[in-house]
């Protein structure tokens, strides 16, 4: 084997801490960016939240990182923060967004927040973060908002663990009851078997393991006979006998009324039954299964239908299911007869950060010093975690008024007013990276006349007219939503008559294709909407 030495040329592309940080923070939720902040706000001794509002650069963002000499000081203050949908993408931005899919990046060096290279720190640290407006802290005194509502509200343990003090018991059994509660999901169900949870508490021996095994049998059947009725149930059809046995017990008394007596134990009968038959409504096994006669069957399915699946719904937190929205989109009148909106960024979900102004003036009294190295590139590294915030809700602004443009019929008259729009329409608009778009409109939301919905929400395919134009998938979906809400429960829609309905309207959409809307509009088929 001979050797050599041969000069081979190549390009690859490395992006810079401050890149990756503003990709990572592009894809963030509202939640995670707040989670972020929280992080940094520890780590980083020069960031801290600002109360009043601090003055701005008068040169922009895109010079954020030269140096700056000791006589520049900024030209007017800034009372409101101003956010638009400017037309001119970040270079940093652009760049990041064409090919930060292929970038590969060396983790072994130690990241460096240089910018331009220049370490020598700017004379006032109180322009970093005039951009990046602070979270509205006021307290809403409504007592009927559901966040506080919800925090206000009762737990399912604290409602079970209140109804145990009542009852007399030992101490084993009591401590038993109190560990089943504890052990019990969000939906009221205990998943794991009795077994398991003896196994857990690890017992010497086999005795000990039967006695806790006894315990919890006891404490078990207790839990069953708690409100709300079905709690403690290990699986759905238990859910349901729990129930059923407890309206049993009411009928039983006097008055109750023999004929729902019948219909209560037919109900209980088909909960014995596998519950696929019950889910398929396959009323012919049912019956020949011998649980009732073809009638009472039918009074029983309706029955169950109203019962609680989840007897712990009710005392689930709210609060994890409120959506916070990122951009609002405001009616602000009528312009030339066409409706006119107004977007903007959600101030309540935006940080308001800045330089620490004490701590950066004390390293820039000693900056000469070398032991001091590490201080100021903690320094640079706050100016661009500020920076890039900044970027992020300037982005997320501008992609949402390019949404709101191109989907001016939907905030007028409804989603029936979707029209087809793909990712990469707004990429090419605004000159920025598909896979840009696609952080941007993942996990965040914007409040419109109609509801809140996800910026994905937005974009969709289009299915062909008869005209030559294209409908929204979106469209598609409320028109066949429409199409059921508004049929007869004795004879339901198929797919193909909704596909034929489709048709008449102009629409070219297939019945496999309906299939795939309705189920994911979580819509049952025409055999189980049947009124029985």
């Amino acid at each position: 084997m001979k050797q050599g030495l041969s000069l081979r040329v190549s390009q690859h592309l490395a992006l810079t801490p401050q890149l990756q940080q503003s990709i990572r923070l592009l894809q963030l939720s509202t939640l995670e960016l707040g989670q972020e902040v929280e992080q940094m706000l520890d780590e980083n001794p020069f960031l801290e939240l600002q109360d009043d509002q601090a003055e701005r650069e008068s040169f922009g963002l895109e010079r954020a990182d030269t140096t700056v000499s000791l006589g520049d000081h900024l030209s007017e203050a800034a009372a409101e923060p101003s956010y638009s949908a400017s037309t001119d993408a970040p270079s940093s931005a652009s760049s990041a967004g064409d090919d930060e899919d292929s970038a590969a990046t060396s983790t072994a060096e130690v990241p460096s927040w240089e910018g331009d290279g220049s370490t020598e720190t700017t004379p006032d640290d109180g322009e970093w973060g005039g951009d990046a407006p602070a979270k509205n802290h006021q307290v809403d005194d409504d007592p009927s908002d559901a966040t506080e509502w919800a925090r206000s509200g009762d737990t399912l343990q604290s409602f079970l663990h209140r109804q145990a003090a009542g009852l007399r018991l030992n101490a084993e059994d009591s401590a038993a009851l109190r560990f089943l509660i504890e052990s019990l999901n969000d939906d009221g169900y205990l998943a794991d078997p009795l077994t398991e949870l003896a196994q857990s508490l690890g017992p010497a021996d086999e005795e000990q393991l039967h006695a806790l095994l006894h315990h919890f049998t006891v404490a078990l059947g207790i839990l069953h006979s708690f409100e709300p009725v079905g709690v403690g149930a290990r699986d759905l059809g238990e859910c349901l006998r729990l129930q059923i046995g407890h309206a049993l017990h009411t009928a039983a008394a006097p008055h109750g009324g023999c004929e729902r007596t019948e219909v209560l134990q037919v109900a209980l009968a088909i909960c014995r039954q596998p519950l696929d038959l019950l889910a398929r409504r396959d009323i012919k096994r049912l019956v020949h299964a011998g649980v009732g006669s073809d009638a009472r069957v039918r009074e029983a399915i309706a029955l169950i239908a109203r019962l609680e699946p989840k007897p712990g719904r009710r005392f689930v937190d709210v609060e994890r299911n409120i959506v916070v929205p990122d951009v609002l989109v405001v009616p602000i009148g009528k312009v030339g007869g066409s409706p006119k909106f107004r977007v903007q960024l959600n101030p309540d979900v935006m940080p308001r950060l800045k330089v620490h102004d004490i701590y950066a003036n004390v390293l820039r009294n000693h900056k000469a010093s070398s032991s001091h190295a590490g201080l100021q590139q903690r320094l640079q590294e706050a100016r661009w975690f500020i920076k890039n915030i900044q970027q992020r809700f300037d982005t997320i602004l501008r992609v949402s008024t390019a949404i709101v443009d191109r989907q001016k019929n939907f905030f007028t008259h409804g989603e029936l007013a979707m029209r087809p729009l793909v990712l990469r329409e707004i990429a090419d608009e605004l000159g920025l990276h598909e896979s840009t778009i696609s952080r941007v409109t993942t996990a965040k939301y914007m409040a419109t006349p109609f509801g809140t919905f996800e910026l994905k929400y937005f974009f969709g395919s289009g299915l062909g007219t008869e005209s030559g134009g294209n409908a929204s998938s979106t469209a598609v979906r409320a028109l066949i939503k429409q199409f059921i809400a508004s049929e007869s429960s004795k004879k339901p829609l198929s797919d193909n008559q909704i596909s034929d309905m489709l048709k008449e309207q102009g629409i070219e959409c297939a019945r496999r294709t309906v299939a795939k809307y309705r189920e994911g509009l979580k819509i049952a088929p025409a055999s189980l909407r049947k009124a029985l």
